[in-house]
């Protein structure tokens, strides 16, 4: 079995159908991987949502029943911390929100799934 933390950028182009959604697809819906899903990430993707007057909630729904909601702990935070400012100093806009998945991923050995060019030189990423 596989582990995967799946990034805004991944679950917005499955949620829209896209093409580069179909590849997020064949690892979500794929029963042989455990899919998770930071609740920072929810937080990106209902904003989306939210800021192209769409329904937020169909999104919300999906994740919620597909991937396993992952929480923030203090660990995780300080992993995030330490990622983000490691990060910061090869990239200048990267975010914080894609450092707790780097912290997330090393917490659970699974591998990022995005499309996020922030993510290319990150170890473990599957780039949609």
């Amino acid at each position: 079995m596989s582990k995967y933390v799946i990034d805004a950028y991944a679950w917005i182009e499955y949620l829209r159908g896209s093409e580069k959604g179909e590849k997020v697809k064949s690892i979500i819906e794929n029963k042989q991987n455990e899919v998770l899903t930071s609740a920072i990430t929810i937080a990106e993707v209902l904003s989306k949502f939210v800021r192209s007057n769409e329904d937020y909630y169909t999104p919300l729904k999906a994740i919620s029943i597909l991937s396993r909601v992952i929480d923030v702990d203090e660990k995780t935070a300080v992993k995030a911390a330490l990622a983000h400012a490691e990060m910061r100093k090869k990239i200048n806009d990267f975010g914080l929100a894609d450092a707790f998945l780097i912290a997330i991923s090393k917490n659970l050995q699974a591998k990022i799934l995005t499309g996020d060019k922030h993510f290319q030189s990150i170890p473990n990423t599957i780039m949609i």
